[in-house]
């Protein structure tokens, strides 16, 4: 089970989008075969706001649209976190620009919730160690993506 907390910056997103991605991340865990209790934060930005995070914590001083920051990911010198059996585990936060949604949906000519959907989801595999720094990668993390929004009925029309 995956506890969310949502965060609206841009106080536009309606509350079906939420259900959206809550449903298709339980969907994804499931599909993970995730066992336990997690939490995961989304918060919702607009561009100039996602670009500041994105200079600050990236060295990417542009707007992008999306950016995980996994809470378990270990830097050098950082010991691991040990869990209780009955604490949940914190996967992290997801960070997803509302701007950069809405043009890539037009641009990709797809509904703006099959794109948030696919942002959200793109985020939350990076939490679970998805990457895609190389073709071999890349090909196992856009094809998990595609398996997991296909079986819950979010594919490109």
């Amino acid at each position: 089970m995956i506890d969310f907390y949502f965060e609206d910056e841009t106080e536009i997103v309606d509350p079906s989008s939420e259900a959206l991605i809550k449903d298709l991340l339980t969907h994804a865990s499931i599909m993970e075969k995730m066992e336990g209790l997690y939490e995961l934060s989304i918060t919702f930005m607009d561009d100039e706001s996602i670009q500041a995070v994105n200079a600050e914590y990236r060295g990417k001083d542009r707007p992008t649209d999306v950016i995980s920051f996994a809470l378990e990911e270990l830097s050098e010198g950082e010991v691991a976190i040990v869990h209780e059996s009955d604490m949940p585990v914190v996967l992290g936060d997801i960070i997803i620009s509302i701007d950069t949604a809405k043009r890539q949906a037009i641009e990709y000519n797809h509904s703006f919730e099959r794109e948030l959907g696919f942002l959200a989801l793109h985020g939350f595999l990076h939490l679970l160690g998805y990457d895609h720094l190389d073709e071999e990668e890349e090909r196992e993390m856009f094809g998990r993506q595609t398996e997991i929004l296909t079986a819950f009925g979010l594919e490109r029309q």
